[in-house]
């Protein structure tokens, strides 16, 4: 392993790929930890513990999205309304037909679309900071007295904010288009992931602050515990390997072609279909959808002030859309299966596939080409996606489980099993393969061989 590091750094255009890629992600670690103007620290330090289920909610939308909501900084929002805009104008674009034809169009379709959705990023940015000023710092204690009046913030100190938040995430956006321009690897990704790893270390610290060396122990992390989360986190780094690796392999075979005295063509070979077609986008998806109902519903609680069934009714559906819960962990799951099926129909098309495959020549065994073909794929598909679905599921229902099972702080249980470990190690693991990329090319051995 240490003489494949040596020859990564022995290489002059990888090594300084590396170099910029980590200069740009300490970039975004350090505009991490700058708070808007009006922001007292010292407050803020409190504000998990003042505001209870408000304070890891914001950091729990913040791990997804590399974002700083629990920390108020100029980076609050994140990358999450570049990637908000993306999602939207790739779902638009299976149903736009302008949008489609600019798809097609190759690079300079991608840079129109591109440009759009910088464009939208802005306009979401905007809506997105002056409603999260409005919910979750307005009225708060942890704003300096003299920038209130009256006891809210004055109109110019909003706007400032809101600008503020803005630019912070279109700066993002552009270290994210530097890293994949520049770089190695996806700028985008890599932020997020950069943003969960920076938040593992205190996960880390407060597991071994819970520790305690006698067996069975009650009132915290036995050994007995840390063994049984040390194997959970192994075999989740496994499993997630496994599945991201994972293909249907379809033999197909080429057709021949005689070209003078020679025959061309008439290979075997096989048309790999990813198991997990769709990623860690329907966690996100689902989690998303999750969280803005408990949001409003809290939002709307806190203005009721007289008791009634509207006040208990709302009480209840807030209660109820808790992590822990039995009802949360269902939808959680219904939307899981759901955005995995919704997500890979809009991603792969079995239609255009079965028509690449016959304007190539190429044909599946045993099925005709054209509509025959693109139903067998898309069959293939629907099952696949069915297994790849249930692993989802089970990955992201496992801090729950921890936390429920082994009585492990829920901040714990998230960051070493779960979501966050699955983008992790699937970023991670796409790092590595960009990295092997570039050490084939120039005839070395692969970190992975």
């Amino acid at each position: 392993m240490w003489k494949k590091l040596r020859t990564i750094w022995s290489i002059p255009e990888l090594r300084r790929k590396i170099l910029f890629t980590i200069g740009m992600l300490a970039v975004y670690r350090l505009g991490f930890q700058i708070r808007l103007p009006f922001i007292d620290p010292d407050k803020l330090a409190s504000v998990g513990g003042s505001d209870g289920t408000l304070g890891q909610l914001l950091a729990t939308v913040s791990t997804f999205s590399g974002a700083g909501l629990d920390q108020i900084t100029i980076f609050g929002l994140g990358i999450m309304p570049y990637i908000s805009a993306s999602i939207i104008f790739q779902l638009l674009g299976s149903v736009i037909p302008s949008l489609e034809r600019l798809q097609k169009e190759g690079e300079t379709g991608r840079k129109k679309i591109n440009e759009y959705t910088r464009y939208a990023t802005v306009g979401l940015c905007l809506f997105q900071s002056w409603f999260f000023l409005t919910s979750f710092v307005e009225g708060r204690d942890y704003i300096y007295d003299q920038f209130l009046v009256d006891g809210h913030l004055p109109m110019s100190w909003r706007i400032v904010a809101v600008m503020t938040m803005t630019a912070g995430t279109v700066f993002l956006m552009w270290i994210g288009e530097q890293i994949d321009e520049y770089g190695i690897g996806n700028g985008i990704s890599l932020i997020i992931m950069a943003g969960i790893l920076a938040s593992m270390p205190g996960a880390g610290w407060n597991l071994l602050q819970q520790f305690k060396p006698e067996l069975g122990a009650t009132n915290g992390i036995g050994p007995e515990k840390l063994l049984l989360l040390a194997a959970m986190f192994v075999a989740v780094v496994v499993g997630v390997v496994f599945i991201t690796l994972g293909q249907r392999r379809i033999p197909m075979q080429s057709a021949k072609h005689i070209r003078g005295r020679r025959a061309m063509g008439g290979q075997k070979s096989y048309l790999p279909l990813k198991v997990n077609q769709a990623g860690v986008m329907p966690i996100i998806f689902a989690s998303s959808l999750l969280i803005f109902p408990m949001i409003i519903l809290q939002q709307i609680g806190s203005l009721l002030t007289s008791d009634g069934w509207l006040k208990s009714a709302v009480t209840w559906c807030s209660e109820a859309l808790q992590h822990d819960t039995f009802t949360y962990n269902v939808s959680y799951l219904v939307l899981i299966y759901f955005f995995c099926f919704f997500w890979t129909a809009i991603t792969f098309n079995p239609k255009d596939m079965a028509d690449n495959l016959k304007n190539f020549g190429s044909f599946i065994p045993g099925y005709r080409p054209g509509k025959r073909t693109a139903d067998y794929l898309e069959k293939v598909m629907v099952r696949i996606t069915y297994v790849g679905a249930g692993f989802l599921a089970v990955i992201a229902i496992i801090p729950t489980i921890i936390s429920a099972a082994l009585n492990v702080d829920y901040t714990i249980a998230m960051f070493y099993g779960g979501t966050s470990l699955l983008i992790a190690v699937s970023v991670g693991f796409d790092l590595v393969q960009k990295i092997d990329s570039h050490l084939v090319m120039r005839n070395y051995k692969g970190l992975l061989e």
